[in-house]
């Protein structure tokens, strides 16, 4: 029996506003857009090197809970990235909304966190073990 390839994976997101959401993937982030479903818009998908996140409209009368809000330190998303000085300058000079800074970790990852528009932690980890870190 011939075995499937896993060929990307997306955390999903919940927005309070999905058009602002979008954006700020966009702008502060570096997701690019790759499209938007519903009228009116309730779903999207966004996109950066590899890496996907999917966003969804919150429906009325609901709350979404962040994952700390459950459990301290718990991120919503986490993001592996090859440079995670590099990709913390950049969401600094972006305007991303910093949640804790660069720092090494230690369970061995150079490792920072943003939170998104709705509260949700996403953290960026680079690997100090992987060759070149």
């Amino acid at each position: 029996m011939s075995q499937a390839t896993i060929l990307h994976q997306a955390p999903v997101l919940f927005a309070r506003d999905l058009p602002k959401t979008i954006s700020y993937w966009a702008d502060k982030v570096g997701f690019r857009t790759l499209g938007v479903w519903g009228e009116p818009a309730d779903f999207a998908i966004a996109a950066r090197d590899g890496a996907h996140v999917m966003l969804t409209q919150v429906p009325e009368a609901r709350e979404a809970v962040p994952h700390w809000h459950i459990k301290d330190k718990m991120w919503n998303a986490y993001f592996w990235v090859d440079d995670a000085r590099a990709m913390y300058d950049e969401l600094t000079e972006r305007g991303a909304l910093i949640d804790y800074h660069l720092g090494e970790k230690p369970y061995g990852v150079l490792e920072f966190g943003i939170q998104d528009l709705d509260d949700q932690d996403i953290g960026f980890g680079q690997d100090l073990a992987r060759k070149g870190a």
